[in-house]
């Protein structure tokens, strides 16, 4: 039994892996596309739309999908389905390919990222510990394979087309070797606190009340999500246009987030084992507002790269406890409240950019950083949702992972 889990969470790796990459391959493939297509930065942005659009609705199928067939099932197909749908974009030449490409890959994908984090909460639910924050940062691990394979085709002269269809290809494979590994159901509830968990849940009151929660954990996704779209699109031009800084140096703000980010969500775990779910997402969000006021009042370059960091860090282990938490809320409908969760946080990450735009016609760049202050002292105080349960998650870490 030790060992069928063990392997479902390399599995569960090698699923968040393959999502990274896969979106990683088509956002450093972008520019060149672009070109190739002869669509202006404006249409592409209406373009991009479709994209998040597929996601929200795929997003949507999947949870549902995922409750009545199971994550075995759901996850490899929709990971064969996203690998596959990767090529699309890639081979189209005229714009209105491109928006069908777009909203097809962003359907596939959305169905991936949903029922690998409804089978993630199955995996935690089963080892009985926090593990869904190093799920997180083994996509950020695709994002740097698909740099890797993108600078890689670009130096060989190769377009993206090529390298785009060497990744779905892999992408097949990762998902089909990987399936047999997945648990094959939900993990029956262990203990008495969260079988009476799982039946209130389930009578009409407590599905009003879990209800309510789940949507009040999808608006701090969004907050949180809006916060990391605003920092993947305007950290660098913060650096560049604020403070003057050169264009290699500015490369390096979003590259300190990430990291940062990455660090923090490989820590997370055994922060959640030890003080609980609440605490992470609380501090986090409060260090995250620190973090990012510092970026809007520093006149300094080097506070600027410390306040990034100090974004990132903070950030990190926000969207992995609420994902978590409304996995757990009902595990009958993991999949359906993951959805809900995630979806309202993809429109999050996808109105960030646009919002920071917004203002920045109001006011200066970095004034305009004031409103992710005020959403994450918002979640911060919010944080108290997690209280629910969240003794349940507080374990000891084991030394074998």
């Amino acid at each position: 039994m030790r060992d069928s889990l063990r392997a479902a969470r390399v599995a569960t790796f090698a699923y968040f892996i393959l999502c990274g990459t896969v979106m990683g391959a088509w956002v450093v493939n972008i520019p060149a596309i672009e070109e190739r297509v002869g669509i202006s930065h404006a249409t592409l942005g209406g373009l991009l739309v479709l994209l998040g659009l597929g996601a929200f609705m795929g997003m949507q199928v999947a949870g549902r999908l995922t409750d009545a067939l199971g994550a075995r099932v759901v996850v490899p197909a929709a990971g064969v389905l996203c690998s596959a749908a990767l090529v699309l974009p890639g081979v189209s030449s005229r714009p209105w390919a491109l928006a069908g490409a777009l909203l097809v890959f962003g359907f596939c994908n959305g169905c991936l990222d949903v029922s690998m984090n409804a089978h993630a909460v199955h995996v935690e639910q089963a080892y009985g510990r926090p593990v869904m924050s190093a799920f997180h940062a083994t996509f950020s691990v695709g994002g740097v394979l698909a740099a890797l394979v993108g600078a890689a085709t670009a130096s060989s002269g190769l377009g993206p087309a090529a390298g785009m269809t060497a990744v779905g290809a892999l992408g097949i494979v990762i998902a089909l070797a990987s399936a047999r590994a997945l648990l094959p159901a939900a993990p029956a509830v262990a203990d008495a606190d969260s079988a009476g968990e799982a039946e209130r849940a389930s009578s009409p009151a407590g599905r009003g009340g879990a209800g309510r929660r789940i949507w009040i954990l999808a608006v701090l996704a969004l907050m949180v999500m809006l916060c990391e779209g605003a920092a993947n699109d305007w950290s660098a031009l913060q650096l560049k246009d604020v403070l003057g800084a050169s264009a290699s140096t500015a490369a390096f703000a979003y590259g300190t987030f990430a990291a940062a980010m990455t660090v923090g969500r490989l820590l997370a775990d055994r922060l959640v084992a030890r003080f609980g779910s609440m605490p992470i997402l609380r501090h986090g969000a409060a260090t995250a507002a620190v973090g990012i006021t510092i970026v809007a009042v520093s006149p300094w370059i080097w506070a600027a790269f410390a306040g990034w960091a100090l974004f990132g860090l903070g950030l990190s282990g926000c969207v992995p406890q609420l994902f978590s938490a409304a996995g757990h809320a009902d595990p009958a409908a993991a999949g359906a409240n993951v959805s809900r969760v995630a979806g309202l946080g993809y429109v999050g990450m996808l109105a960030g950019p646009a919002v920071i735009g917004w203002l920045t016609h109001l006011v200066a760049l970095n004034h305009a950083f004031v409103l992710l202050t005020l959403l994450c002292a918002i979640t911060a105080v919010a944080a108290g949702i997690l209280r629910v349960g969240s003794d349940r998650t507080r374990q000891t870490v084991a030394s074998d992972h």
